[in-house]
């Protein structure tokens, strides 16, 4: 795929480990140099799902520490520093500096290192009389977490709560859409492809496409720009589109249970950056990795998990039969575990049992791991009834509504605290018009349960609150705060617009049939109205542009502004894999959240506007 992300943050990553020395074939410098990597909480969080500590070795990081640590001097040694541009990490830099604690400072930013800091960091350097040891200085613009090939986070937190504060003015408003294009902005740079920017009218989607435009259009006046190579983008006829979304335009899916694998693990065992602990079979806690090093979770991670456990079932036979096969062949026992020790026969066979041997034990390796984790998640899904709430919530969207008995027993009945949160604001949002005695009664349940309700309150005077969508669209984009008043109508009334439909038969989500129309290009009432930008051609009137400039695109960016999950991305890949040809789409979004980070900050925007219970927040625990 033209738009390999992760192989391009992976390629910049080496470089720099590398002093930014130009690779060779095997992906190394012709001369070795063992260095010292020096990185920020952040960036280690850019490294986590990219670098291994085999792969450190590979190219010379001998030791590498936390920048905020202390840390004793490494004379002839240089030092390879991967931090953000802030004036913490740049004061701890000139005090390295100054105490001579490596031989050479090499300073890659993960982003556009301001000029005031730039400033900062020379004339710290030149007071203290260690400018001579700053090697290099680097823009990376590394400013993004990429957990799949097709899968990224911006990784800043609480954005949903920052863009619909009450109490946000323009500066912090502002300040937020800047940090988040910027983000953008590197993610496009390192792909080295200029998009057709598209998004809905109004709010923060509008905002950022906006101020990532001027970026790209101020960064392409440069004659020696990022986008120059483009990866053989620039001259081609296709370029990508990129479409761009807030929370509020589909709020139910950042809270709605998921019964498929890979949104049911990140959710309920909190996969985090790629990683998990779980309780061991035999006490303890196991830690795995789930990437797309692991054949069976890029797989089967958009299967139901009844479909998980059979195919686990079926892989644990396939390799029992495989083992046999080798032990029969060699006159091994049948049924034996496959060990290497019981090998005698021909030669021929011996050899060829030999070679099999790293890969069944590789497969058996991966099979003990998602019986681990699909075993501890069973127990989780019958003590909650995950599988309940995952139907009766879907249930509910498609019908638009749900029987009050069935609505109280759920409340009453088994599930954490935030389980039931999470249903009752999915009620909430699936119902066309308020019922006020069922409210009530949702209310008393909740109550009954010790439940702070300040998330429930928060939606539902949303939609107390809400206005047309005409009027909600017209919000001036010049006047911040006249949008951020506006924005508790437009939320809900974008979330309930056609909820009928919200889920199709085949459980296409909203925002994947809006993406399916904007790639296809076509004349389509639900998309007409979505502004278009191209950072490319000439400036016009705001969002107006020529249509040829509207598709049909083979290869999209979808990203989301404040909060996204794993069930939009297995959506937007199950998409693009149904085309014809298959299309090729890239999902990020400012934090991947789970359904109960995102109620959380529901929370927080509820006791911001005084409303709920003043009961301690909702616990994962039971």
């Amino acid at each position: 795929m033209a738009l390999n992300r992760r192989q391009k943050q992976t390629e910049c990553i080496i470089r720099m480990l590398n002093l930014n020395q130009p690779l060779n074939a095997t992906g190394t410098t012709n001369e070795e140099v063992y260095k010292i990597l020096i990185y920020d909480k952040f960036c280690q969080n850019i490294l986590s799902p990219l670098i291994h500590v085999k792969d450190l070795r590979k190219h010379g990081v001998t030791l590498y520490f936390l920048i905020d640590k202390d840390r004793k001097p490494v004379h002839d040694v240089p030092a390879v520093y991967f931090v953000q541009p802030s004036q913490v990490n740049v004061q701890r830099i000139v005090a390295d500096a100054s105490q001579s604690l490596y031989d050479s400072f090499h300073l890659n930013f993960s982003s556009s290192i301001p000029r005031p800091l730039l400033e900062d960091l020379a004339s710290g350097t030149l007071n203290s009389e260690s400018i001579e040891k700053i090697s290099k200085v680097h823009d990376q613009y590394l400013e993004f977490v990429t957990l799949e090939n097709n899968l990224f986070s911006l990784a800043q937190k609480s954005c949903y709560v920052q863009l619909n504060d009450p109490s946000a003015g323009d500066r912090e408003i502002e300040e937020i859409v800047e940090k988040v294009a910027s983000g953008l902005f590197c993610v496009l740079a390192t792909l080295a492809v200029v998009p057709v920017i598209r998004c809905p009218r109004g709010g923060p989607a509008e905002m950022v496409a906006s101020v990532l435009d001027q970026k790209l259009r101020d960064h392409l006046l440069s004659k020696n720009n990022l986008f120059t190579e483009g990866g053989g983008f620039a001259s081609s006829f296709q370029r990508p589109v990129l479409c761009l979304f807030d929370r509020n335009f589909e709020l139910s899916v950042g809270i709605q249970h998921d019964f498929r694998y890979r949104p049911l693990v990140h959710d309920v065992l909190g996969l985090r950056l790629n990683r998990l602990s779980v309780q061991g079979e035999k006490g303890g806690m196991r830690s795995y990795e789930l990437d797309s090093s692991d054949p069976f979770w890029v797989a089967n991670g958009s299967l139901e998990f009844p479909e998980v456990a059979v195919e686990i079932e079926t892989q644990l036979n396939k390799y029992k039969k495989d083992v046999d096969e080798v032990n029969r062949r060699t006159g091994g026992t049948d049924g034996a575990e496959f060990d290497g020790t019981d090998l005698v026969g021909n030669t021929k066979h011996l050899m060829n049992a030999v070679n099999s041997l790293p890969e069944l034990t590789e497969r058996k390796q991966v099979i003990d791991k998602h019986t681990n984790i699909a075993t501890v998640l069973l127990g989780e899904i019958k003590e909650r009834s995950l599988d309940s709430y995952a139907k009766k919530e879907n249930d509910m969207m498609v019908r638009g509504g749900i029987d009050r008995n069935e609505l109280l027993g759920v409340l009453r009945g088994k599930g954490t605290k935030m389980d039931k949160l999470r249903f009752a604001i999915i009620y909430l949002i699936c119902s066309e018009s308020i019922n006020q005695s069922e409210v009530e009664a949702i209310e008393t349940a909740l109550r009954e349960s010790e439940v702070d309700n300040c998330a429930f309150q928060y939606v539902k005077k949303m939609k107390s609150l809400n206005v047309s969508l005409a009027s909600a669209n017209s919000a001036s984009r010049s006047n911040i705060v006249d949008w951020a008043e506006k924005l508790y109508g437009q939320s809900i009334s974008a979330v309930t617009a056609g909820v009928k439909n919200l889920l199709s038969s085949d459980r296409q989500l909203a925002l994947t049939r809006t993406v399916e129309a904007l790639m296809e290009g076509k004349p389509n009432p639900e998309v007409d109205s979505y502004l278009v930008f191209d950072p490319r051609a000439p400036k016009s009137g705001s969002g107006t542009s020529s249509s040829h400039l509207k598709g049909p695109f083979k290869e999209a960016i979808v990203f989301m502004i404040g909060g996204g999950n794993y069930m939009e991305y297995g959506s937007l890949q199950e998409f693009a894999q149904r085309q014809q040809p298959v299309k090729h789409v890239i999902y990020g979004t400012t934090e991947i959240l789970t359904g109960m980070e995102f109620v959380e900050q529901l929370t927080v925007l509820g006791q911001k506007m005084g409303l709920g219970s003043s009961v301690a927040p909702p616990a994962p625990t039971r």
